[in-house]
């Protein structure tokens, strides 16, 4: 009954650890460093995406509630989109660096 909420939370889990564990490992060597730029820095258009990117399948996910029902229609509903659209965006930004 409840595999699929715990599928969805151990996949925020990971996300979240591949996010953030490298901030948390590397402070003790930010402040030995010099004073260098960040390597990446998120526009505000970046992180609208990315919020979005991560709340749009959440939303779907309580909407259709896949772990009730059929999993295919919150595949191509939630998570698809998303895909697509970065799948889209990559595609675009590769044309523009040439």
């Amino acid at each position: 009954m409840f595999s699929g909420i715990q599928e969805i939370l151990v996949l925020v889990i990971i996300i979240l650890g591949i996010l953030f564990l490298p901030r948390i490992l590397n402070r003790g060597q930010e402040k030995q460093g010099s004073k260098d730029k960040p390597v990446v820095v998120l526009s505000g258009r970046m992180r609208l995406a990315i919020a979005a990117s991560v709340l749009w399948p959440a939303l779907i996910a309580a909407f259709l509630q896949p772990w009730n029902q059929d999993l295919y229609p919150y595949l191509y509903l939630g998570p698809g989109p998303v895909a697509v659209c970065w799948l889209f965006f990559w595609v675009l930004t590769g044309f523009r660096k040439r």
